[in-house]
């Protein structure tokens, strides 16, 4: 297959709730930026559903009107949210059911039956939501053994739907959204591309439905549904995406993503995990990109609650009327008079993993007002950030230097301070408020010829700004001690839940 080298490549960037297209230049530039809003729905508590074919919609149209605006694109590559499962007709392209999405629960029962047989898996992993979609389409799995269905991820659908859809047969997923289905085999190290026998028995899922395991940079198909026919040439999950759109492509470098929930993902190198399953710090191995068949690793850090704290005080609590607000009611007050907000609203991740927990705010007096509870949310997120990088640290036995940044938080003054408070270190904010559609860019380039590797992509980058942290070195043990006095409060509030281990 004939790649033009060099140029510029379109990006498909698939999240939560939107679908983000535009192009990514040479140079890193990323311009012409198009958005439509996903339909989501939770027909019950805890369930969370996305409409498929609005998403390919989205998908086609957005691609389509930047290319009819700016011409032809050397590559097309593609982030996209992690876990969340769809099934489709191999013959039609239609999708079958609404997806289901990451955030779904409703396979935690399914989750703990399994680990009486001795497998362990998560309800925000891909496994146990194909077989509840298969159940819902197929229950005596019919169609499915007889090759009539596909299964996948977001980056599976969006490369279908790219490449033509039925017509197109790229049934494909990259390494680093298969690494968290939990149904990869790991017993090769090497490269990780078979898929696990006895997980997809327990689940009655055919292997048959399920995508080959790619690269998540070269050439993997074309892209027939679009003008001109461009190669898709990257295929990567969003944490791992905004990794490479914040030049964390050597050891030890790592970045925080602060949105509804907060991911810290740190590059750990070439080298195999000695685990697969969760670290003693809570952390979790990953694989951060695949090249040539050839794996590069890191590790990553859960916050389940973070922009979602800032949500609250505005939809729920009416402190602000828009998210912004906080950072010029937080910067009223010069400290949050002793009150501590722990934002565990979802349960805690990274480092207790505790689903018991809940959120506090302790240390009120009658002097605490909306500047001060302002403050001390802004503050919580900040001091789960730091937290989840001194997991990556503990359970990656490196030292970093600095915390690199983005999402929408990072564009809150007042935050990233606190931030760097915490941290004790010097926070980096990325040029793009969301790197995961830089990230995907710059895989494509690599793989168009643009850029010769990721070492390029770690020597070229800049960040926005630097923000250095105002404490000395007692000061900001205190302030930890303290943190963790009230992070103590909200720990175990429904023990039942606490006592869950996934």
């Amino acid at each position: 297959m004939a790649v033009t080298a060099g140029g510029t490549v379109l990006v498909v960037d698939v999240g939560s709730s939107s679908v983000r297209a535009g192009l990514v230049a040479p140079d890193g530039a990323v311009h012409h930026v198009r958005h439509e809003a996903l339909s989501t729905s939770a027909p019950a508590p805890g369930l969370a559903e996305v409409d498929a074919e609005q998403m390919a919609n989205a998908v086609l149209g957005l691609a389509r009107s930047v290319i009819a605006e700016c011409g032809p694109v050397a590559g097309v590559g593609v982030a996209n949210q992690r876990a969340t499962a769809l099934v489709w007709d191999r013959r039609t392209g239609a999708p079958l059911a609404p997806a289901i999405g990451w955030q779904d629960l409703r396979t935690v029962i399914t989750c703990l039956t399994l680990q009486a047989d001795g497998i362990r898996l998560a309800p925000n992993m891909s496994a146990t939501k194909v077989a509840a979609l298969l159940d819902t389409v197929d229950p005596e799995r019919v169609r499915a053994d007889a090759g009539e269905l596909c299964a996948g991820t977001v980056d599976s659908w969006v490369a279908w739907i790219l490449a033509g859809g039925a017509d197109g047969g790229l049934h494909v997923t990259d390494a680093t959204n298969a690494a968290v289905t939990g149904m990869l085999a790991q017993g090769d190290a090497g490269r990780w591309d078979a898929w696990d026998g006895r997980v997809l028995g327990a689940l009655g899922i055919p292997e048959i439905v399920l995508p080959r395991v790619v690269d998540s940079c070269g050439v993997l198909g074309v892209a027939a549904a679009l003008p001109g026919a461009p190669p898709i040439c990257a295929l990567i999950g969003d944490q791992q995406a905004s990794l490479v759109g914040q030049g964390c492509t050597r050891p030890g470098l790592a970045k925080a993503t602060f949105g509804t929930g907060g991911m810290l993902d740190l590059c750990a190198g070439t080298e195999p995990p000695a685990i697969a399953a969760r670290n003693r710090s809570g952390t979790f191995p990953i694989v951060a990109w695949r090249q040539e068949g050839r794996l590069t690793w890191g590790t990553e850090a859960i916050m389940l609650t973070a922009g979602a704290s800032v949500d609250w005080l505005r939809d729920d609590l009416g402190l602000v009327e828009t998210s912004a607000e906080t950072e010029t009611l937080a910067a009223s007050v010069e400290t949050t008079g002793d009150v501590w907000f722990v934002p565990a609203l979802m349960g805690m991740g990274t480092p207790v993993w505790d689903f018991g927990a809940r959120a506090a705010l302790v240390g009120l007096t009658r002097g605490s007002g909306r500047a001060e509870i302002a403050r001390a949310v802004l503050e919580g997120v900040a001091h789960r950030g730091a937290d989840l990088l001194e997991a990556a640290e503990s359970d990656g036995a490196v030292a970093v230097p600095t915390l690199r940044v983005d999402g929408g938080m990072s564009a809150n003054r007042v935050f990233v301070q606190a931030l760097a408070d915490a941290c004790g270190r010097p926070v980096e904010l990325s040029r793009e408020l969301e790197a995961t559609t830089l990230g995907a860019g710059l895989l494509a380039g690599v793989a168009v010829g643009s850029l010769s590797g990721t070492d390029e992509i770690a020597d070229s980058y800049r960040p926005r700004a630097v923000v250095e942290p105002r404490l000395p070195d007692t000061a900001h043990r205190e302030l930890r001690s303290r943190w963790l006095e009230a992070r103590e409060r909200a720990a175990r509030t429904i023990p039942e839940l606490s006592g869950i281990e996934f």
